[in-house]
């Protein structure tokens, strides 16, 4: 009895766990550049003293989906997608250097190329800093030109280019603020072929059908579990009156 009731709890609770993280996608449909989190289910058995005669459900979190979002048009200058394959890198809370395909930029009153959060884009030499300007273009290489002050529309001046990558895909990472990193924490070198479009911006790659049909399916894996442990508990009572009249 008490390894069907150690299976129900320990599938019961990962099944709660991948529910929590589909929803956590659901819940991102319309953040810019996010990539869902994938979820598998296998059995582990439970190693110790003696020999392994018990095993569990485990949620594993093998990746997360690199397909790309739907491309939205905004017709704004600091809006930018990556088309295909590639990453923007930008400065993470920590300091550290971390990517993202969300390229909804902003300019802070320091002058400072930021992302929609407030991190700071990085380009060639660090955080990318702008002068006063009229305006700010971002070229298809990721090179950002400004339009100085009292100058035409084709007087740009290129200040700095940022920092595309494309490491493989097999050493990418996601943290728990979002952000993409490499699995051997060592900053990515720039890739001359990553480019950009302006005025467009990437959506989330999370179909909201599938998230649904999924939420569906761990909550009925949920409610399985729960039933399983119920049998348990009805097949102790029984053996304990089978004992105490027989």
């Amino acid at each position: 009895m008490d390894r069907m009731l150690y299976i129900g709890m320990s599938g019961a609770k990962e099944s709660f766990l991948a529910l929590a993280q589909n929803n956590h996608n659901l819940a991102n449909i319309a953040t810019t550049g996010f990539r869902a989190e994938l979820a598998q289910f296998r059995s582990q058995p439970v190693f110790g003293p003696g020999m392994p005669s018990r095993a569990y459900a485990m949620d594993e979190r093998p990746g997360m989906d690199l397909r790309s979002g739907p491309l939205i048009n905004t017709n704004r200058d600091l809006d930018i997608a990556i088309k295909g394959a590639g990453w923007i890198a930008v400065q993470a809370r920590n300091g550290d250097e971390a990517y993202t395909r969300a390229g909804d930029f902003q300019v802070t009153n320091l002058g400072m190329l930021v992302t929609g959060n407030g991190l700071p884009v990085i380009g060639n030499g660090g955080p990318i800093a702008l002068p006063p300007s009229e305006n700010v273009v971002i070229q298809p290489d990721g090179s950002v030109a400004i339009q100085p002050i009292g100058q035409g529309a084709n007087a740009l001046v290129v200040v700095d280019r940022i920092k595309l990558v494309r490491p493989g895909a097999d050493n990418l990472k996601k943290g728990e603020d979002g952000l993409i990193r490499t699995r051997d924490d060592q900053n990515a070198a720039p890739s001359p072929a990553v480019t950009v479009v302006s005025g467009v911006l990437e959506g989330s790659n999370v179909t909201p059908a599938d998230a649904l049909v999924k939420m569906v399916q761990y909550q009925r894996h949920y409610e399985l579990q729960i039933k399983g442990m119920t049998t348990a508990k009805e097949n102790d009572q029984a053996s304990q009156t089978l004992l105490k009249f027989g």
